[in-house]
């Protein structure tokens, strides 16, 4: 494909644009997280009105192409991380093993009583009261995702005094609490990411980002978890296979 805008084509300029930047995203040439030359620079290596290009460019970045950094400029965007619902195997196991680098940071780990969202979904009484625990992780050093998990206290009481860093939350529940996950009920939504979240994923406040809430049961039907992991949309993409028996 050409480099070069055919003003006599019967092709829209700004399409023909999208073709090109969207080749040289895929041939390499513009590489994952590299920064891309600005409008002003755009504007004049191709001849075209700034108007044109910052519409392209807005739609690639919609696409999820590009990323914007407000006061640096614009990137190919990074190559997304793939993997399936936690549901099947937690989300560490699966960047571990496929070769990153993971690392995970306790944020807080308080009890306190169940917010009423999470006392609903768990079918606790008033009043009951849940370890609340926030987590951080981080794949090759960027931050990924928060994870947010309630658990009743009844139900792990010495929970405040175990590794949920180094060991997986649903690992330490089953080990000390025969807390087995049995069924799941999720769902993942879209949704604009909170102040304190995005001082922790490094976006901006209403960033959108990917949120994926689960409701964890053991065999006899009792709830014992609720959790929230909000994953960097731009860097994280879930699989969900689907087999008809």
């Amino acid at each position: 494909m050409s480099d070069v805008v055919d003003r006599d084509s019967l092709v829209p300029l700004y399409q023909q644009l999208e073709e090109i930047f969207r080749a040289r995203i895929a041939s390499g040439e513009w590489a994952p997280s590299q920064r891309i030359p600005s409008e002003n620079e755009l504007n004049r290596l191709f001849g075209l009105s700034r108007m044109t290009v910052r519409g392209v460019l807005t739609k690639l970045t919609a696409d999820g192409l590009l990323v914007r950094v407000q006061g640096k400029g614009t990137y190919v965007a990074p190559d997304k991380i793939t993997a399936v619902s936690p549901a099947y195997q937690g989300i560490r196991e699966q960047l571990e093993v496929l070769g990153y680098d993971i690392s995970t940071e306790l944020v807080s780990l308080v009890c306190e009583p169940a917010p009423t969202r999470v006392r609903e979904r768990l079918r606790l009484p008033p009043g009951a009261l849940v370890f609340a625990i926030v987590r951080l992780r981080s794949v090759d050093g960027q931050p990924l995702s928060v994870h947010r998990s309630f658990v009743p206290a009844d139900l792990a009481p010495t929970l405040d005094r175990l590794d949920v860093v180094g060991e997986q939350l649903c690992v330490v529940l089953e080990s000390a609490f025969d807390l087995a996950m049995h069924d799941v009920a999720e769902s993942l939504e879209a949704v604009a990411v909170t102040a304190t979240d995005a001082e922790l994923l490094h976006l901006q406040p209403r960033d959108p980002v990917l949120q994926l809430t689960d409701v964890i049961s053991d065999a006899a039907g009792g709830a014992f978890e609720y959790s929230t992991i909000v994953f960097r949309g731009d860097r994280m993409r879930l699989s969900f296979d689907y087999s008809k028996r």
